[in-house]
């Protein structure tokens, strides 16, 4: 076990279904129980806790939804495609899944809870704060940016005494780098929409994650995210499939 307590173990993907079994998984050992992760690929996410299943942004081009676990709660960062999937959605809601997602993913999914930016609120039992996601200087045009401040969200989630961040499609905004006591944090690193390696290593020093997971990082070096890292001892790097 770690200097943080952390008891990180590689597990075989008994959690998930046949369909998923060539997934990655985790376990993090929290106050209230394992927390299973499952690294679906791109953005996309299954965390499995306390009888609870959570997904984030199910996504069909990562999985074959029909065979995933039902969910309890469903968490999408914004409306583009590679994140918000309404069909994906729908194989694996029941009558008693909450949704949450943005006012611009609303439109889409019915039956959702909007959260803002800053918004903090418990969903079946589990506390969510929603982090601004956006673009500081990666533009679609001169002007636009790729992900514009107000549309996206990042969700801080707390599994019993521990809280882990998905970032969602986002840039070192001070926002991010302003967060305090994460255990875990996934950070986006895909040009142009979201991070260079030098953002991500920017942000974690700022913010010191217990572990970074970088994250929707395309085909961006990894091992230029771990040089720059190598020196700050209070955060692990941990890579997974995730492109």
């Amino acid at each position: 076990m770690s200097k943080f307590f952390f008891a990180f173990i590689a597990v075989t993907a008994a959690f998930l279904p046949v369909e998923a079994a060539s997934f990655e998984t985790d376990i993090l050992q929290t106050s209230g129980g394992p927390l299973k992760i499952g690294f679906i690929g791109h953005g996309t996410l299954l965390f499995d806790f306390g009888g609870k299943i959570i997904h984030v942004d199910p996504v069909g081009q990562y999985a074959e939804y029909t065979g995933m676990p039902k969910a309890d709660l469903i968490l999408v960062t914004h409306e583009h495609g590679d994140h918000l999937d309404p069909k994906a959605i729908e194989k694996i809601r029941t009558d008693k899944t909450r949704i949450v997602l943005t006012e611009a993913g609303a439109g889409k999914v019915q039956g959702g809870i909007v959260m803002k930016n800053g918004d903090v609120k418990s969903v079946g039992g589990i506390r969510v704060e929603a982090v601004p996601a956006y673009n500081l200087v990666h533009m679609r045009t001169p002007g636009t940016p790729f992900h514009p401040k107000g549309n996206g969200n990042g969700y801080v989630i707390s599994f019993a005494d521990k809280r882990v961040y998905v970032a969602g499609d986002t840039e070192n905004t001070p926002e991010m780098k302003g967060l305090r006591n994460i255990d875990v944090a996934f950070l986006p690193m895909n040009l142009p929409y979201t991070m260079t390696p030098e953002m991500v290593a920017d942000a974690a020093k700022a913010f010191k994650p217990r572990i970074l997971y970088p994250y929707h990082y395309g085909e961006t070096d990894l091992s230029r995210l771990q040089a720059l890292m190598k020196d700050e001892k209070s955060v692990e790097v941990r890579i997974r499939q995730m492109k």
